[in-house]
């Protein structure tokens, strides 16, 4: 099994994380997602035989353009909020912007 940590740009709320999950979680060979909203840190893990091209394709079709993170440890907690109402003002890429 192979891990693969990210830097994702937009995230601001719990549907952006859901969104970042959800572009990632149907591609081949991907058996997990850990999404960190508070760093932007994502680790996708599985048998990733493409690499990360696939990865940084389908979240930058999401909306959420991202890049290979180069010190990517992911905290105990993940999918914390930055705020509250972020779909009336925030900057994510799920609409929230």
């Amino acid at each position: 099994m192979k891990t693969i940590d990210l830097q994702v740009e937009g995230m601001s709320c719990d549907s952006c994380v859901k969104h970042v999950t959800h572009a990632l979680q149907p591609l081949p060979g991907v058996s997990g997602v850990e999404v960190d909203l508070q760093s932007g840190h994502v680790r996708v893990s599985g048998e990733l035989a493409q690499g990360s091209a696939p990865l940084l394709m389908a979240l930058t079709d999401a909306g959420y353009p991202a890049k290979l993170a180069t010190d990517a440890p992911i905290p105990a907690a993940t999918s914390q909020p930055k705020a509250s109402g972020c779909h009336s003002g925030g900057a994510g890429g799920c609409g929230c912007r």
